[in-house]
């Protein structure tokens, strides 16, 4: 764990380095967004959003007034982590499950060193550990426990459920970072009410074996969610078109998804180096908001 930690530590270090020398102003937040504060009214101007509008204000005056906001300094984070078994594919140290909470836990040190309010939900087809956010170097403590010291008790998959949950238990206006492989079915209604209610940024973790399956014949595969063996034939060319295509469509229409309804989203491979890409993204994402 001590040696983890401080590969964790490094990059988070990198990371903050990396997008902090490109930030300007008094206040600087990889987080950037999701804390908005009311903070004055002035005079409507052409071109500002009618939703933003001061009604009161408006009536008050006699003239119209828009609402004006600021970014508040404490930033409120919250991780949804799947830990379900079907991320339990992938080299030794390097499964999909390992790369998941590697992130979430660089992300988390991330937050914390801001001093962002960090949360943690762990999730397969149950609740599996729920840190309510909080901040400082005792909370990083608990947070990496968290991900990295919990027994699942489940072995299935649920994101629905696991959306539903943070919808319940967090009421404050957040950045959600949900981590996962995403292959589940009937969840895209609850994640764009998540959306809506939170500053929400999906990390896909895939693995080429996934879908690169030697030609070995007929082979009995072990299903870790459901504890049953499953025979198939990894030489047929069927079996392994079909493969191919469900893991690329699933991925595409989750990407499409997350366009269309303006959800940060990054997929990441087990074998790559995902520091240089989350770079990438805060930084195109920032850029981002800063422009809105």
């Amino acid at each position: 764990m001590r040696e983890l930690v401080k590969k964790l530590r490094k990059y988070e270090i990198h990371i903050r380095k990396a997008i902090n020398s490109q930030m300007q102003g008094d206040f600087h937040s990889i987080f950037k967004g999701s804390g908005l504060e009311f903070d004055d009214i002035r005079p409507y101007q052409y071109g500002d959003d009618i939703r933003s509008i001061d009604w009161r204000s408006t009536a008050k005056y006699d003239q119209t007034f828009v609402k004006k906001y600021k970014e508040t300094k404490e930033q409120t984070v919250y991780f949804l982590l799947d830990i379900s078994a079907s991320h339990e594919i992938g080299s030794p140290g390097k499964q999909k499950i390992d790369i998941g909470k590697e992130i979430c836990g660089v992300l988390a040190l991330v937050g914390l060193k801001e001093s962002s309010q960090v949360g943690l939900i762990a999730y397969s087809d149950v609740k599996e550990k729920f840190i309510k956010a909080a901040k400082g170097e005792k909370h990083s403590s608990e947070i990496l426990h968290g991900i990295f010291k919990h027994k699942r008790t489940s072995k299935k998959t649920d994101l629905n459920g696991g959306i539903r949950y943070l919808l319940n238990a967090v009421k404050r206006r957040s950045v959600v970072i949900f981590i996962s492989d995403f292959i589940d079915e009937g969840y895209e209604n609850n994640l764009k009410a998540l959306a809506k209610k939170h500053d929400l940024i999906n990390i896909q973790i895939n693995d080429k074996r996934e879908t690169e399956i030697p030609k070995l014949g007929i082979i009995p595969i072990w299903d870790k969610e459901n504890n049953k063996k499953i025979w198939v034939n990894t030489s047929s060319a069927g079996f392994r078109k079909s493969l191919h295509k469900t893991y690329t469509e699933n991925k595409t229409h989750l990407s499409d998804f997350c366009r269309k309804h303006q959800i940060n989203y990054l997929s990441i491979d087990t074998e790559d180096n995902y520091v240089p890409q989350l770079i990438k993204m805060f930084r195109v994402r920032n850029k981002s908001l800063k422009r809105a």
